[in-house]
Parts: C-alpha cells; structure tokens; sequence
C-alpha cells in the first residue's frame, strides 16, 4: 500500500528542519505575505529557498500556504509576491479563495495547488467543484466523521487525494471561518491575525445588571464555553490509514520547535509500526506519554466518530499543561569523552534531571554533571538566553538531539 504522508507545521526555519529531522515526510508553512498564521516568524524568500533545498535533498516536500481570504487591497501585492516566487520549486501551494487560486493559476501555470481546510469542504459535490477547477488534493474540513469521509472518497475521482487534521489546536468555528477576533480585538482570523478570543473566561451579563457577573459554569469560576480540547488521533492510526486519507496534518505553526519535535516523533513512530505489522498492530502508551511532554490541552478525536459532546470540550480553564520544559537543542555530535555543544534555550542547573531526546532514539535520562561555558570555565547554572554550553553525556548525542527537564508540582 501507498503509505501516508506525515505532515508537519513549520512556523520558521528552525522548526521547519526540525520538523523533517524529526520523521516528517512534508512540511506546510507561510512566506511573509497571506498566510493565516502572520504570528508565526514565517519565511522570507531567501528562507525559502534554504528550506527547499534543505527539504529536497532528504526527498520531503515543501507546502506554502496562502490561504488567507484576501481584500482588494491584496491582490496587487499578491501578484508581486507570486512573481517573485513563481521560479521557486515549491512542491505545492495551499489556497482556500478562488481569487486567489485564479491569480496563481496565472502567474504559476503549473502550480499544484491544495485546497486549504479554511475552505470548509464537507461534501463530494463540492468536491468534484473544486476538482473541476484544478485542485487535486483537498484539505478536508475538520467537521467531517470517517463515515463521511468514506462516502466522499467512494465518489471522488481516483486521482483527487485527500488530507486531515489528526493533531492539534481546534477552532470552535467552522473549519476557521471566525469573526469573534475581529469584533473583540480587531485582529481578522482570516487575514492571520487571529487573537485566540475564545480561550478567554467568559461570564453572562444581563441588560439591566451593568457591571453583575453570572458565572455560566456551575462552580462559580466562571466559563470557557467556546474552549475546545486538543484533536489528537495517535491512538487511531489505522483507522486514519483505511479511511484512504493520503497525508495526515498536525496542526501547530505557532508552536515550537520541542513541540513539532515531539509530536512528529510520536507519531512516525506509530505510523512506521502500523506500516510494518498492520495484522499485528499494537499501540502503544509510549507513544502517548510522549505526545504529552510537548504542550497540550486535554484530548480529543474531534468529529471522526460522532459529534462532540460536552466531554470534548474544557470548561475549567483555557491553559496548556506544560509538563516539560525544552532546555537544550544539541549544536555537535558528541567527541570521545562525551562532550558536546549545546544551546540553551532555558536554565539548568548542574544537578537537574535531563531527558535527551532524538529522533534516531528512545529518550534517555541523566543527571546533569559538568557545563562549561564559551571559555571553557565550569559553570553551575546557564541562565542566559541561547547560552552556548559543552555538556557531558552519558551516551552519545548527535547534533540536533534535544533536552527536556520535567517541571516539578509547582511548576519549576
């Protein structure tokens, strides 16, 4: 069987390489201009094109979203930012507006372009829309159950593929489609400058009661009626594989590098085991113990087996568990003695309880003994921000492997 392709975010070029490291077979991520992550760090053309190469020569794919839902005012600087890209190898672009496939279908004629999930494409008619005017991979809408998705692709043409979510944040509108940002902080999700109202805590006011509170949840604490919980499929990697879904997306541009890290792991690891045995196919907790070292809320499987409930959503409080903290990313191979360069990305301490991670291995927990600062002077601690450290290991480490340090009950 044609096995499925591992999708990655990749918020900029750090995490973009990481996210290939780590077991990504693509990556999707947005230029400086009409991507609906503009708080990401994004990519510049010359990044760009560091990122093709650096994707190319491992035989991954590069993605480029412009999916946002442009105004009058974007079309001209849209046709620029296509003409000065258009010599790029892009492997696809991701695009929900007909206008904006239209400019790019004529600045890039030979554009493969993949119809982005703001789009909300829940039905095979529309599908067969879209197909007829030139998408040959759609990105499906979130709201859709694997009865659906079944049916779409019993009547879809052979040659249309099809791509999902199965990890990360979900959106309480419509595959997207929000206007609270704009009206409680005038930051249009569309245009990617989404502000995330729909974390906040909310109370009911009445007309009359100006300024009196009424908490919606019973506790007294207040609500986050419109806070969803994680989409997380890991525990469901066949059932995503027989859906006949060909790429299955993690969602996370905003995130780290620890976070894409550690989720792409997790998962490649599920996926190559399902791939290697499917008769034998076991899941294994592992897999998710690592999923919750990186930052999430509570879980859920979103809409493929029903229609949430209120046990898909979390009304207590909006906030990620941070279990871990990603203190290190590995800058050499580690030399005869066990020594290797290091860069902080937090504190540690000598005495800290250090998990190493990488991709090529199972973590490995070691007590951190000897830190050296850039003059080669012993240090206890490295409290300034990307600190360059030799550090010794107990086992080898390559480059790019990466350290996490368990927070302790308070939340140090």
């Amino acid at each position: 069987m044609n096995k499925v392709e591992l999708l990655a975010p990749a918020g900029d070029l750090e995490k973009l390489k990481m996210a290939i490291i780590y077991g990504a077979d693509a990556v999707y991520f947005g230029g400086e201009m009409f991507s609906l992550r503009a708080g990401a760090g994004n990519l510049t053309i010359p990044e760009i094109k560091e990122a093709l190469q650096f994707a190319h020569e491992r035989g991954k794919k590069c993605y480029l979203t412009l999916n946002i839902y442009p105004h009058n005012e974007d079309i001209e600087p849209l046709k620029k930012y296509l003409n000065d890209i258009k010599d790029l190898d892009i492997d696809a672009y991701l695009c929900s507006d007909p206008g904006m496939i239209s400019v790019l279908k004529s600045i890039i004629p030979d554009a493969c372009i993949h119809l982005s999930t703001q789009a909300n494409m829940t039905n095979y008619e529309t599908a067969m829309f879209w197909y007829n005017f030139g998408i040959r991979r759609i990105v499906l809408a979130r709201e859709l159950t694997f009865k659906e998705i079944h049916e779409m692709l019993a009547k879809a043409p052979k040659d249309l593929e099809f791509e999902a979510f199965m990890h990360g944040a979900m959106c309480i509108s419509y595959s997207g489609r929000c206007l609270l940002s704009n009206f409680m902080a005038e930051r249009d999700s569309n245009r990617g400058m989404c502000a995330h109202p729909c974390r906040w805590k909310y109370a009911l006011v009445e007309e009359k009661r100006p300024g009196e509170y009424f908490p919606v949840e019973e506790d007294g604490r207040g609500t986050y009626i419109l806070n969803s919980r994680d989409l997380c499929m890991i525990e469901h990697i066949p059932e995503l594989v027989e859906s006949g879904i060909c790429s299955f997306k993690i969602e996370g541009r905003m995130k780290s590098s620890f976070y894409v890290a550690t989720v792409v792991s997790a998962y490649r690891k599920a996926i190559d085991a399902y791939y290697a045995d499917p008769e034998h196919y076991e899941f294994k907790e592992e897999w998710m113990d690592e999923l919750k070292k990186a930052s999430h809320r509570e879980f859920t499987t979103g809409f493929y087996f029903n229609k949430p409930t209120n046990k898909d959503q979390n009304y207590q409080t909006s906030a990620y568990t941070r279990d871990y903290t990603f203190t290190g990313l590995v800058k050499s191979d580690s030399d005869n003695f066990g020594y290797a360069v290091v860069e902080q990305r937090n504190k540690m301490n000598i005495g800290d309880t250090i998990e190493v991670m990488g991709p090529d291995i199972d973590f490995f927990t070691m007590e951190l003994k000897e830190m050296y600062n850039e003059e080669g002077e012993s240090i206890m601690s490295c409290p300034h921000p990307q600190q360059v450290l030799k550090i010794r290991f107990d086992r080898p480490v390559k480059e790019n492997y990466m350290l996490r340090i368990k927070k302790n009950p308070m939340g140090k």
